[in-house]
């Protein structure tokens, strides 16, 4: 995606380069590791995150094509700043669903979106742990085949445990160990995706 690269945001991204040594990673690894960096301002990003590059020049090209795009919660649906994403989380028939199974509402807005979107999306999660969990329930029952599950979802509870259910998985993902995460953090790599180098009209 072309857009205008304000002279602030091209400067950040000189000093990510100055401080943390991002230059031996493949393309789209090194765009989603930079622009989380970038959007935490936390270069120990690095180390943490779990990089496919094959799964994440697929979904960059998928999302060329329009492919859909489906978040937990809607923070991270705005956090994805040129593309339309979708979001079940807050809908009367999610709320419906949660309380009849006992599961969270970002749980059910994932098994609805789920119908509408069997193959072909981008699965995102910064969030919620259980909507993580859900996503790999579905496609090991399947009834999910992901183009590319980016699970990064924050918290003490579970947040960690369900990124290395998702590594198990055998899905293509991308991720981070730790516990951390969050909604920015989730819609950044998706952004990562869309906008590639923003230093590459500038070198």
């Amino acid at each position: 995606m072309i857009r205008a690269v304000h002279p602030i945001e091209a400067e950040s991204y000189r000093i990510i380069r100055s401080t943390v040594d991002t230059s031996l990673l493949p393309r789209h690894s090194r765009d989603v590791a930079e622009r989380i960096i970038h959007t935490t301002a936390e270069p120990g990003w690095l180390s943490d995150l779990v990089l496919d590059e094959r799964s994440l020049e697929r979904a960059a090209v998928a999302l060329t094509q329009g492919a859909p795009v489906v978040a937990d919660v809607h923070m991270v649906a705005a956090g994805i700043t040129a593309y339309q994403v979708e979001c079940g989380v807050k809908t009367g028939e999610a709320a419906a669903l949660a309380r009849a199974e006992g599961i969270t509402r970002s749980a059910a807005g994932i098994r609805l979106l789920a119908r509408q979107y069997p193959a072909g999306a981008i699965w995102v999660v910064g969030n919620a742990p259980t909507a993580l969990y859900e996503i790999i329930r579905l496609a090991q029952a399947g009834e999910l085949s992901p183009v590319l599950v980016a699970g990064l979802p924050v918290g003490y509870v579970g947040a960690a445990d369900s990124k290395e259910a998702l590594r198990a998985s055998g899905l293509p993902q991308l991720s981070n160990v730790s516990a951390r995460g969050g909604s920015a953090v989730a819609a950044a790599a998706i952004n990562a995706l869309l906008y590639g180098d923003p230093l590459k009209e500038h070198e």
